[in-house]
């Protein structure tokens, strides 16, 4: 199954947090980001959400990160692709990841991550579900 942007229009909000790592046990996903998690590839996409949870040590140490993150992956024709993290739009990226290789099914897809309740637990979320 094959994923495309008309998938992801139905998210908003969510039932559940979703726990998908023991080496990222304070990290979250919405029902939209387990969506893509799951069907973003042939093998799905949990090493996106790996990747975004690898530099949470990073940016945590930067109190401009604590209360929101702007995730952005763009895939490019030969299948690398490019994630990268703002603090806002036009701000450059305070991360930048090349990945040589992906079978992610869009060409770019943005992700939010912030704090949830106590600001123990991080949530990766779909733009649909703030």
């Amino acid at each position: 199954m094959s994923l495309n942007k008309s998938d992801l229009s139905g998210f908003t909000g969510t039932e559940t947090w979703h726990r998908w790592s023991v080496l990222f046990p304070r990290m979250l996903l919405t029902d939209g980001a387990k969506y893509v998690a799951e069907h973003g590839g042939s093998a799905g996409a949990y090493w996106l959400m790996d990747a975004i949870a690898s530099h949470q040590p990073q940016l945590q140490k930067n109190p401009r990160f604590k209360d929101a993150q702007f995730w952005t992956l763009e895939v490019r024709p030969d299948k690398s692709a490019r994630l990268t993290c703002v603090e806002d739009s036009g701000i450059p990226p305070a991360i930048e990841q090349e990945i040589t290789y992906t079978d992610f099914d869009l060409d770019t897809l943005s992700l939010y991550c912030m704090p949830v309740g106590d600001g123990m637990n991080y949530t990766i979320l779909l733009p649909s579900e703030y």
